[in-house]
């Protein structure tokens, strides 16, 4: 499958926002939007941050929403035809949809530092879902669904610098996290005032109705 694979502090600079693509590093003073906060390339320190045009507004919303979760144009256009299906508010769908993933549920249980890294954990077999192994990043997690880290990967390294500090990290209240046993629990479908997504979903579905 493809996927992005450049720097990914350039997405940042090109949303003129951060991401917090690369976990810690984001809330430090080498994250590129405070050392650099002008789009990226040759003309970026330049020109500045024009004014756009209305669709261009609606796109920049929508590539932010689409690159913060990880999700190619194809799947994300999915996800809008889905959540325009359902009865609901469009656009608080489509946050739902999105938020529900697998890989974005173990970013918020703290298994991850970043989505992409989640992403990367879950593409590698390191987490079951209800007992059942799931490599499928984009997998949706329903109510009551139990997600729980691989038994034999507990003893990497890689998991135990990650489970010391799982417990410094707060878990969304649609979520519930066990600590002691390494699982997480979907409790409800999360309403938007519980997505702290930066993004202005009614530009996303004006972008996709035209």
């Amino acid at each position: 499958m493809a996927r992005y694979t450049d720097p990914v502090c350039r997405l940042c600079r090109r949303e003129g926002t951060k991401l917090y693509l690369k976990g810690e590093r984001c809330y430090t003073d080498k994250c590129a939007i405070d050392r650099r906060g002008y789009a990226p390339g040759a003309h970026g320190q330049s020109q500045g941050r024009r004014r756009s045009s209305e669709y261009g507004m609606q796109m920049r919303e929508k590539q932010k929403a689409r690159r913060m979760y990880g999700v190619l144009e194809g799947q994300f256009r999915a996800y809008y035809k889905e959540a325009a299906r359902r009865k609901g508010i469009t656009g608080e769908n489509l946050l739902q949809m999105l938020e529900t993933r697998l890989d974005n549920v173990v970013y918020r249980l703290g298994y991850a530092n970043s989505r992409p890294e989640a992403r990367q954990l879950v593409k590698h077999g390191h987490f079951m879902v209800n007992g059942r192994r799931v490599d499928i990043p984009s997998y949706a997690m329903r109510i009551g669904d139990t997600v729980s880290i691989n038994e034999k990967d507990m003893s990497s390294p890689k998991f135990k610098e990650l489970l010391e500090s799982v417990e410094s990290k707060t878990v969304v209240g649609w979520l519930e996290r066990d600590v002691e046993k390494h699982t997480g629990k979907v409790l409800r479908v999360p309403s938007r005032d519980e997505i702290d997504a930066p993004v202005t979903e009614q530009l996303i579905i004006e972008f996709y109705s035209r």
